[in-house]
């Protein structure tokens, strides 16, 4: 496998979309229930990149392994220099070191954009992701109990952030 990492483009959307909903479905990953179709990927790609945030895909020629991306932490001009990332990666694909460049590259986006810190905000029953983030430069800066529900249990969050520059 030769992995690229490049920005998403309208060709890779069903894969997005499998991931998405993927995650939807078999994970806490996504705090959401709702299966979203083609459209509902094509917008959101869209906006984020109107918004002029990147999307990007680790690839191999036209096989999608994994999509990532960032944007407004929050909606409040005080916090322009934050972002949130999220990184979604196939499920047969995960634990194969996908997830590292495409983190490195989102952050080598936001340095170049002039954001300063980049947050995580991961369910605390995902370990996986909070040892990957850890290994990655991110450090636990809070907790959030019971914010959160899916699949019918309460769901805690944890906030990790990494400077950046």
């Amino acid at each position: 496998m030769t992995l690229e990492i490049r920005d998403a483009r309208d060709g890779d959307l069903e894969a997005i979309l499998a991931i998405y909903n993927d995650a939807v479905v078999n994970t806490t990953a996504i705090w959401n229930e709702t299966l979203v179709d083609l459209e509902n990927r094509r917008a959101w790609l869209a906006a984020r990149q109107e918004a002029g945030f990147p999307v990007l895909v680790a690839a191999d020629g036209a096989e999608v392994f994994g999509y990532a991306s960032f944007g407004t932490f929050r909606p409040i001009d005080g916090f322009h220099p934050t972002v949130e990332h999220s990184i979604y990666i196939r499920p047969e694909s995960r634990g194969r070191g996908i997830g590292g460049p495409l983190l490195e590259a989102l952050v080598a986006r936001a340095e170049a954009l002039g954001k300063h810190v980049m947050v995580a905000a991961i369910d605390a029953g995902n370990d996986g992701s909070i040892r990957f983030h850890a290994r990655n430069g991110f450090v636990e800066v809070g907790r959030m109990p019971e914010v959160g529900i899916k699949f019918g249990r309460r769901l805690d969050l944890v906030l990790l952030q990494r400077r950046l520059g």
